[in-house]
């Protein structure tokens, strides 16, 4: 029998994995400070982002007001997603439209959308995207700003929107056309906007 064999397996394993052990606890301290300390940039940096996109869509807004916070949205399968709604305004303070950020599956991971409709939540101003990683060339050509994909969304009624692989995509109605070959992330970005317009 080697020594080895002879000692406490608990101690024979804490004598050999100390160092890795150590490592993992100074490490994971490291990252959860590094978090903790970007977490605000990252916070800012998505709410300008947000105004950026949302001021894109909305024209003449110069400013987003929160009009509701967390709005329950129910995403399926016993979840709610807490939606907050802003509205943009022009220099006088006047209602341009409406803006929100909203989430949901795409083929590869979530797909963050900022949707903005007109003040009378009867027309669609479009979609801008948030963050997404679709596969290059084919899902995430959903990001192209005024794109074949993301046009088709601008002036549509604020109504049930149906995916379809076939029709004119420069038609302004609720139905919308596929990309080729990205038929899942078309159909999640339509889902995404049928979730949380519709009651």
């Amino acid at each position: 029998m080697s020594a080895n064999e002879s000692k406490n397996p608990v101690l024979f394993f804490l004598q050999e994995s100390w160092l890795l052990m150590a490592a993992a606890i100074v490490f994971g301290a490291l990252l959860a400070s590094l978090n903790a300390a970007w977490q605000p940039k990252v916070a800012q940096n998505e709410i300008n982002k947000f105004s950026v996109l949302a001021g894109g869509l909305l024209t003449g807004a110069e400013q987003f007001k929160t009009a509701l916070e967390a709005v329950p949205v129910d995403i399926g399968k016993g979840k709610t997603y807490a939606v907050e709604v802003k509205k943009g305004l022009d220099a006088d303070g006047k209602l341009v439209g409406w803006a929100f950020v909203c989430e949901g599956s795409g083929f590869a991971d979530k797909i963050k959308l900022v949707i903005a409709t007109d003040a009378a939540f009867e027309t669609l101003a479009g979609f801008g995207v948030l963050a997404s990683n679709e596969t290059p060339g084919f899902g995430d050509k959903i990001n192209i700003e005024d794109g074949f994909y993301q046009s088709q969304f601008k002036a549509a009624p604020v109504t049930e929107l149906e995916l379809t692989k076939i029709g004119d995509p420069e038609k302004v109605d609720s139905q919308i056309v596929s990309i080729t070959g990205a038929t899942v992330t078309s159909e999640a970005v339509v889902n995404i906007f049928n979730t949380f317009l519709l009651p």
